[in-house]
């Protein structure tokens, strides 16, 4: 009785960790678009969908509401947005997306990271051409023809229509016509469950169950950093 307690404390602990580090990818996003477009959500469509994608993971209303206030303020950090490029073992490639307001403590830390996991951070530029910069939105299937739809997105620059594991369907462009398919899918009234921008790897690498190990352990390492947002891979 006392292992199965401790497996469902471990298992609850894991699901506070992860939705209390969405929470905090989410509100520095908040930040970084009220600093660039203002706080009227009306008007910036960056705000918008950073709110949208805080409903998703069901981040609490006055915790958005806070994080935009916090932004206003004049002694609130600037974030830049840094992107991170590097191979864990086995070939992999990583991309660690990272929000941060002190660079050079962040590229250390980063760059600890992959050294402690086995892996190499490489210079801006050696991974992410073998990644698209994809735009990806999350829609309810609800009142909505998946035929008709990729006809109307097809001049916003749709690049794929499929679905999910969960019946949703996934509308994919590129990172050029991302503000495109948002207004199109505002116009449309259709409000996106989540939006977000990602790198798909255009050619993955086969490992072992025992490499992938060691390519999880890095990943998770790195994403424990607070400063990132993200991590991406080309693991098949």
């Amino acid at each position: 009785m006392g292992r199965i307690f401790e497996v469902r404390k471990s298992k609850m602990f894991a699901r506070y960790d992860k939705m209390a580090k969405g929470f905090t990818r989410i509100g520095k996003e908040i930040a970084i678009a009220v600093k660039k477009g203002g706080s009227d959500p009306e008007n910036n469509p960056m705000l918008r969908r950073c709110m949208q994608n805080a409903k998703s993971i069901n981040m609490p209303k006055d915790r958005v509401e806070a994080a935009i206030k916090n932004a206003l303020g004049k002694d609130t950090s600037n974030y830049d947005e840094v992107l991170y490029e590097g191979y864990a073992p086995h070939g992999v490639a990583i991309l660690v997306e990272t929000a941060t307001d002190n660079t050079t403590r962040t590229v250390a830390n980063v760059r600890s990271h992959f050294n402690k996991g086995g892996g190499t951070l490489g210079n801006s530029g050696s991974v992410a051409f073998t990644f698209k910069h994809l735009g990806v939105f999350k829609l309810s299937p609800e009142g909505l023809n998946t035929d008709d739809l990729e006809l109307e997105l097809i001049d916003s620059g749709l690049d794929e229509l499929g679905e999910d594991s969960e019946g949703n369907i996934i509308v994919r462009c590129d990172f050029a016509d991302f503000g495109n398919m948002q207004k199109a899918l505002e116009e449309k009234g259709i409000t996106a469950i989540s939006s977000e921008l990602e790198w798909l790897p255009m050619n993955t690498v086969e490992v072992s169950e025992e490499q992938a190990e060691d390519v999880f352990k890095l990943i998770e390492r790195v994403e424990q950093d607070d400063d990132v947002q993200r991590v991406f891979h080309n693991m098949a």
